[in-house]
């Protein structure tokens, strides 16, 4: 024991024996009595130190054009630092106390170093999401799943924290504990299934760049319909088109299927993809006078003459009977709908004439036959698609009587009530 510290002890033993107290007691007593003033002592260095050390943080990052120190001190940094030098001064005044107590000593030893990992896992930690909130603040991690990062490197360290705790706590050697952490494995696998999947999809999300933060992703398992405002290490939240939120374990989006819009909002268009369903009945050939009304219609004057010259032409090359229009070549209502259809999609501003554009019949159904339109709006904004996808079938559905066709639809109660009265006219 060091010998100032010692010569006080013994003065403050003689001094207790003065009042009456026997040798053994007033030697505990003079223990236990400057070790609860030394940590009083500490306890207001602790405190004292904890503020000059977090108001010169402040001082130093007001300085500073980065950000980092700031995040610092709001991740308490500075707090956990202010225990260095109290922990410092502790093991140093104890380790001569305690000298002739030896069993006290181990175990406060024990106690103190298991403290100093858990004061060095929050270190680490506070430096970790220290990273994470001033990464957070570049443009270029904005979209990446900085939470689950952070959540696993986590894991990693409260796992080594605990091993070390372990092996400090039952005194035992690495290689022991491994040994029977390998026999212990299954049951561990059992009890974190669900961390264990969640630690390796959040990899695999990461790395595979499945689902970025601010993606827009559709999941009809979870009823999911939104963006994605949060990755970590076992959900991922959405929130909905309603602004209610929806959370997806992270390891079905590995294990089930789910859509990804992010390709569609990067791309220079979005897919307009819908059907008018024609009545069959209402498909017929078109007589001369049927071609020359339908001239007038200036987006499909151009494809009705050179169409009807390449009709003759050829009528006249296999020398048809053209007394019927079955025989030979002759246009369709329904066929120069499709080109009315075609020009005025080519004509509309807001399709992307650069990507994919057709217009075209899908097999004949009970309610019609299928004329999809499949194109790409320029602006992909949902509202503006919307709008441009409806305008086009308005104008679509209003065009159709021009061309005498019809558009099915299933017979409403009216319609059949008028049926029913025409009907009982007619026999009356």
């Amino acid at each position: 024991m060091n010998l100032d510290i010692d010569r006080y002890l013994r003065h403050f033993t003689r001094y207790l024996k003065e009042l009456g107290v026997s040798g053994i007691y007033a030697e505990m007593l003079s223990v236990f009595l400057n070790g609860f003033i030394f940590l009083v002592l500490l306890a207001i260095l602790d405190r004292l130190l904890k503020r000059i050390i977090i108001e010169a943080f402040k001082i130093f990052s007001n300085k500073t054009k980065t950000s980092f120190d700031d995040f610092l001190v709001l991740t308490n940094f500075p707090r956990y630092i202010a225990h260095i030098i109290p922990l410092v001064l502790f093991n140093w005044f104890f380790t001569q106390l305690l000298d002739d107590y030896e069993t006290t000593l181990y175990w406060l030893n024990k106690l103190l170093k298991i403290y100093v990992i858990l004061l060095v896992v929050k270190i680490i930690r506070s430096i970790l999401r220290t990273t994470r909130d001033y990464f957070q603040t570049k443009e270029q991690y904005h979209d990446k799943p900085l939470q689950s990062y952070l959540q696993v490197t986590m894991l990693f360290l409260w796992a080594l924290g605990i091993f070390f705790f372990i092996l400090e706590l039952f005194d035992q050697k690495p290689i022991d504990f491994i040994v029977q952490l390998g026999a212990a494995s299954a049951i561990i696998l059992l009890i974190f299934k669900d961390t264990i999947l969640g630690f390796v999809a959040s990899i695999q999300v990461s790395i595979n760049d499945i689902v970025r933060i601010g993606d827009w992703i559709t999941f009809s398992k979870y009823g999911a319909d939104g963006n994605v405002t949060e990755i970590n290490l076992a959900t991922v939240k959405v929130q909905n088109w309603d602004n209610t939120y929806t959370t997806i374990p992270t390891y079905s989006l590995i294990s089930d299927s789910f859509q990804n819009w992010r390709g569609m909002q990067e791309s220079d268009g979005r897919r307009i993809k819908r059907a008018v369903y024609i009545k069959q009945n209402t498909v017929r050939f078109l007589t001369d006078d049927d071609l020359k009304r339908l001239k007038r219609i200036q987006l499909v004057a151009p494809y009705i003459d050179h169409m009807q010259k390449e009709v003759l032409r050829t009528n006249r090359k296999l020398e048809v009977d053209d007394s019927l229009p079955i025989n030979g070549l002759n246009q369709t209502n329904l066929g120069v709908f499709r080109k009315y259809i075609d020009a005025y999609l080519y004509e509309n501003p807001a399709i992307n004439k650069d990507l994919f554009l057709m217009v075209r019949h899908l097999p004949p159904t009970a309610q019609g036959i299928p004329l999809e339109i499949f194109c790409f709006s320029k602006d992909k904004r949902w509202e503006h698609y919307e709008h441009i996808q409806a305008d086009i079938f308005d104008h679509v559905i209003a065009a159709v009587s021009y061309f005498d066709l019809e558009i099915f639809e299933e017979p409403s109660s009216k319609d059949i009530t008028n049926f029913l009265t025409q009907r009982q006219i007619k026999n009356d």
